[in-house]
């Protein structure tokens, strides 16, 4: 493609066209591009938006059966990202997870080799597809106690112990931008005859800049989902599907999409997907340049405050968990132990500095290249009065709450050196299984019957087997699945996330006061 047709938007450019035409609807939506609102209260903001919220009329196209504007946005999309088939998707990678996974499983019983820590849309993938998953240990960075990948050779014995798997699916990079090298998993998975599935939710700008780790289709993925509104400058839930290579049916894949995506997909998100695109060919690698620079002021900012650390990359060094770190997510820690990721999270908020999200050490502070060097000067100084807080504690000086959040007692957990000592696994999900590849275990959209279950509190959970699925959102990654038994360090782990103020869905208390397990008269079977 020339530079010319590259530089164009062709969707966003026929939703300008529409609106200059003034058409009268005589069609959905009914809000009648915001006049609905007129003499009334009025729409607000919105009434702008809903002067480009068509429909798939004359001109507009359809995403289902692309052949005018949405086709050309997505063949310009494959081209920018480097595959060869790209999708548009309004439902967030989520639509992307369940797609490949019912694409690759068309008949339940079909076995799909996966990571452990993966995000609930895939869980729901393999309940709709009826999946038999094999789930894989990650390695773990032994820096950090976060979990990443699963090493090339776990796949490689995976794919040995049951020839018969559909694929392999790879969460790359993590909720923390922690990744490894993706060009071995891929290499084993084409020795088998298996597509190499990745879920690369916060990688969209991947690949765009030398700063940036490699993406997943470079190396060497068949079928890769990004959330092209996490890190790229798309609305949210404006996400991409990119496919290469001949091992995956594109005819099933694209039923699929019709399947899980809205029959009336919003052509505002579609629109943002267009322009987000549109500003990395024409700006290329350039587009980066002021939200890596608002990263480097961050970083040499946080050498003169010798409280927090930077999460950085392992060595390098053969099969290493950390060996990649998107330059975007600074993950922050208080080196003392002093405070929780969880603390650190309330008393920047308490600043007006709201990150992405905290576990029970670190804090997520996700920049873009929508971030500017203001925004990293506002939380250097946000940190410099956190800091002098902690030292009007040391020195017995009552401080005030925040106003609107309750600070929790301080506690210091000091290892050798004076370093936070580390949990073998401090990250929000669960990686304590004892081997590194599964039993296949089965998946269905049955429900468990409430005669099965009992709720029961937190505290007495031990030995007893879960009933209902429990995710930390952030990030999304279920720690406890139904008919998984609830060992003690299983119990505490969520105990503590609780106490810390951590998020939780899927399961019938939120505030995971209680929990729900089968009972005894069901013995603890699925």
């Amino acid at each position: 493609m020339n530079n010319e047709q590259c530089n164009r938007a062709p969707l966003y450019e026929m939703l300008e066209q529409y609106r200059v035409k003034g058409n009268i609807s005589y069609h959905v939506p009914g809000h009648k591009n915001g006049k609905a609102y007129a003499g009334t209260t009025g729409a607000g903001y919105l009434s702008e938006i809903m002067r480009y919220d068509v429909t798939e009329i004359t001109g507009t196209d359809d995403l289902h059966h692309p052949e005018g504007v949405i086709k050309e946005a997505q063949e310009l999309a494959a081209h920018c990202f480097g595959a060869e088939e790209s999708f548009f998707l309004v439902g967030g990678s989520t639509a992307g997870n369940l797609a490949l996974i019912l694409t690759v499983c068309p008949e339940p019983g079909m076995i799909l080799i996966l990571q452990r820590n993966v995000h609930k849309s895939v869980i729901h993938g393999l309940m709709l597809a009826g999946v038999r998953a094999v789930f894989l240990d990650p390695l773990i960075d032994p820096l950090s106690g976060l979990a990443v990948a699963p090493a090339a050779e776990t796949v490689q014995a995976a794919l040995a112990a049951y020839p018969d798997a559909a694929a392999v699916l790879i969460t790359m990079p993590n909720y923390y931008g922690m990744g490894s090298d993706l060009a071995p998993l891929a290499q084993a998975c084409h020795d088998s005859g298996v597509p190499l599935l990745v879920d690369e939710a916060h990688g969209a700008h991947y690949g765009q800049h030398p700063a940036l780790p490699a993406g997943a289709l470079a190396c060497g993925a068949d079928g890769v989902v990004q959330s092209t509104h996490k890190m790229l400058p798309a609305l949210t839930m404006g996400a991409m599907l990119h496919i290469q290579g001949p091992r995956l049916d594109r005819a099933l894949l694209r039923l699929r999409l019709a399947m899980v995506q809205s029959s009336s997909p919003s052509y505002p998100v579609m629109a943002s997907l267009d322009l987000a695109r549109r500003l990395l060919h024409s700006q290329g690698a350039s587009a980066f340049t002021a939200g890596l620079a608002a990263v480097d002021i961050l970083r040499r900012g946080l050498a003169e405050l010798p409280r927090y650390r930077l999460l950085q990359p392992s060595a390098p060094q053969h099969e290493a968990a950390h060996l990649t770190q998107d330059p975007f997510k600074a993950v922050i820690y208080d080196v003392t132990g002093v405070l929780s990721g969880f603390e650190l999270q309330r008393r920047l908020e308490c600043r007006g500095c709201v990150p992405e999200m905290s576990d029970d050490r670190h804090v997520v502070l996700l920049f873009s290249l929508g971030s500017r060097a203001e925004d990293s000067v506002r939380l250097l100084e946000a940190l410099w009065e956190i800091e002098v807080e902690l030292q009007a504690v040391s020195m017995y000086v009552e401080l005030e709450p925040c106003s609107d959040l309750v600070s929790e007692s301080l506690t210091v957990n000091v290892g050798d050196g004076g370093n936070p000592a580390v949990s073998s696994n401090i990250s929000t999900w669960n990686n304590l299984c004892k081997t590194l590849i599964s039993d296949p275990v089965p998946f269905s959209l049955k429900p468990v019957a409430a005669s099965y279950t009992e709720r029961i509190k937190l505290e007495d959970s031990v030995g007893r087997v879960a009933a209902e699925m429990v995710i930390p959102y952030p990030p999304g990654i279920p720690l406890l699945y139904p008919g998984e038994t609830i060992t003690g360090q299983i119990s505490r782990r969520l105990s503590d996330l609780a106490e810390g103020g951590a998020k939780f869905q899927a399961c019938a208390d939120p505030a995971l006061q209680h929990i729900v397990v089968y009972n005894i008269k069901k013995g603890g079977e699925g």
